[in-house]
């Protein structure tokens, strides 16, 4: 069997570590180990561990910030519900995936800020999403799909904040499975907000 590329196994063992562990407590030596690699190569690839986080989110996790982009510079032919559905399914995967992985910066304050000002540097955040979806949503009213009177950030928090709690709530429940599909979650939160929206 052929070995992927060093890079490729590099950001599939920090996706793992990272999903298992947590940010704080994985290690660049650790996620070399688990590639097949050194240290030494991992840094021909990745200045930090940072930057490698930044990979596994952008290559390895569901991605709305294309989704977002695409709908932006193109609503398409599909209904805004629906398009707020596949928005909202994506999104609570992406935070169900990134929640675990995140929530250890907040045990480390020295990482937490050296991960903050990595996605300064690099033009990202938690903001972004948040900006997107309020971009797509004023797409929509110069469209006239949505109300001229609502209001696309707020719409675009109430989806996505939904999509957070949806990830943190029932990661710490005793089952640790939410009452209802991701699918069913998306369609139900995709009507209410489209509701207040229209």
């Amino acid at each position: 069997m052929e070995q992927k590329p060093t890079r490729v196994r590099i950001v599939d063992a920090a996706r793992d570590l990272m999903g298992s562990v947590g940010l704080a407590r994985t290690t660049t030596k650790e996620i070399a180990r688990a590639a097949g690699c050194s240290e030494a190569a991992l840094y021909k690839y990745f200045t930090s561990k940072e930057e490698l986080f930044l990979a596994v989110l952008g290559e390895r996790l569901p991605q709305l910030g294309g989704l977002l982009g695409t709908l932006v510079a193109d609503p398409g032919g599909r209904t805004v519900e629906e398009n707020l559905t596949e928005i909202a399914r994506r999104a609570a995967l992406f935070y169900e995936q990134t929640f675990p992985v995140l929530a250890s910066l907040y045990a480390e304050p020295q990482l937490k800020q050296r991960h903050e000002e990595a996605m300064r540097t690099y033009g990202s955040g938690p903001h972004k999403p948040v900006e997107g979806l309020a971009a797509y949503l004023r797409a929509e009213q110069r469209h006239g799909r949505i109300a001229a009177d609502a209001d696309p950030l707020a719409a675009a928090s109430l989806l996505l904040g939904a999509c957070v709690q949806r990830a943190f709530v029932w990661e710490a429940s005793p089952d640790r499975r939410p009452p209802d599909s991701l699918d069913d979650f998306a369609r139900s939160i995709a009507r209410t907000l489209i509701r207040g929206i229209s």
